[in-house]
């Protein structure tokens, strides 16, 4: 490791790790602010061992309150979906792991397939500035996409709604789905976050560094032992 990117990860002589508390996958959910449990923090914790510094760590409770931390300045690294709009402020490494995106219809829904969805008249309750949000909104272009604030007020909006799709990680949804009598999930995927790990954008040396140590987690097994850790299910390491 060079100079350059220890000074780069750790400025201040400590690893601030972005976590974000609303990703129940990556963060245990009874984590305490700013002691979190799970995948995430644990990379975080290998990454400070690896760089010989003590890990701080800044939690949020969205994914999109995270991403605004790069542009405040307030974490060093961060462990967030990789997409086009928050790369204006980060600089991302390849995926490290993948959660797969669906739709829960409610019961009686006429809509079969996700082909389906993107239609005129349709409604989708979707967490405001997640991945699969701005992924959505690049890409779907008839149907109606309502944000709410978080997962957990996605599936509250779509029930007091009765909104016709709930867009999601497929983890999660298959918990609501069991919360809605008659509910389906629809088969397949939309789309799958990368989840990856980032660092403010201009700090190269450290870029490079997390890019190797992104690639490395995943060859070494480390990212495969900490799925099964945690005991999450619906993910997968990326290629």
């Amino acid at each position: 490791m060079s100079a350059d990117a220890r000074s780069e990860l750790a400025p201040s002589g400590r690893l601030r790790a972005g976590i974000n508390h609303g990703n129940f996958l990556l963060v245990a959910k009874d984590s305490p602010l700013g002691q979190p449990r799970g995948i995430a923090p644990d990379l975080a914790l290998e990454l400070g061992r690896r760089l010989g510094v003590p890990v701080e760590f800044v939690s949020y409770d969205a994914a999109g309150k995270t991403a605004d931390g790069a542009r405040a300045g307030e974490w060093d690294v961060t462990f967030l979906g990789a997409e086009a709009e928050r790369a204006n402020d980060i600089s991302f490494t390849a995926a490290y792991l993948e959660i797969p995106v669906t739709f829960l219809v409610p019961a009686g829904s006429p809509i079969r397939a996700i082909a389906e969805v993107d239609r005129e008249g349709v409604s989708i309750a979707v967490a405001a500035r997640s991945a699969y949000d701005l992924y959505l909104s690049r890409n779907f272009k008839r149907a109606t996409l309502v944000r709410a604030e978080g997962i957990d007020g996605s599936f509250k909006l779509f029930v007091e709604r009765k909104l016709d799709a709930l867009a999601g990680l497929k983890p999660r949804l298959m918990q609501d789905m069991q919360k809605l009598p008659g509910s389906r999930m629809l088969d397949g995927q939309v789309t799958a976050v990368q989840q990856a790990i980032g660092t403010p954008k201009g700090r190269e040396a450290g870029a490079k560094y997390l890019r190797e140590f992104a690639e490395d987690i995943k060859a070494s097994g480390l990212v495969a032992r900490l799925i099964e850790k945690h005991g999450v299910r619906g993910v997968s390491v990326a290629p």
